[in-house]
């Protein structure tokens, strides 16, 4: 059984209050509990964390290498469009693989979140395809050799 970290970053405890036409209507709480269930049948063990601190996601992904995760998936909010310290801590932990994901597609929406400073230390990066993007992530995290 592969174990898996779920990073969320900053706002995405906000999920079902901001922007509903873009994040969808679902809670934090709710998103949890649907990845859970999407991702029963895999062989993984999950485990979340959500914090709107950039040094507190640094420590996660710190902790993902020393707890012997065999990957991670992280929503790193805007922190995705300037945060080199979390580009770094990716790259610190290889070869611990690393999916970022996001819930509306990036790429179509103002021009400064068009760009991800964090995509180049990982692995894939998943846009656009709603909650059904986390598990994409996993399933591409379970099904790594």
């Amino acid at each position: 059984m592969k174990k898996i970290m779920i990073i969320n970053g900053v706002n995405l405890n906000m999920l079902g209050i901001r922007e509903k036409a873009v994040y969808g209507a679902m809670d934090y709480n709710g998103l949890t509990n649907y990845i859970c269930e999407k991702c029963n049948d895999m062989a993984v063990e999950l485990s979340f964390f959500q914090t709107n601190c950039e040094g507190e996601l640094v420590s996660c992904l710190h902790n993902c290498y020393f707890q012997n995760y065999d990957g991670a998936v992280i929503n790193p909010g805007a922190y995705t469009h300037y945060s080199y310290a979390l580009y770094d801590a990716i790259k610190s932990i290889a070869p611990i693989p690393v999916v970022e994901i996001h819930i509306s597609d990036i790429h179509s929406r103002e021009e400064f979140r068009r760009i991800s400073v964090t995509a180049p230390a990982c692995i894939a990066q998943i846009s656009g395809k709603g909650y059904d993007g986390y598990v994409e992530a996993v399933k591409l995290l379970a099904d790594r050799a």
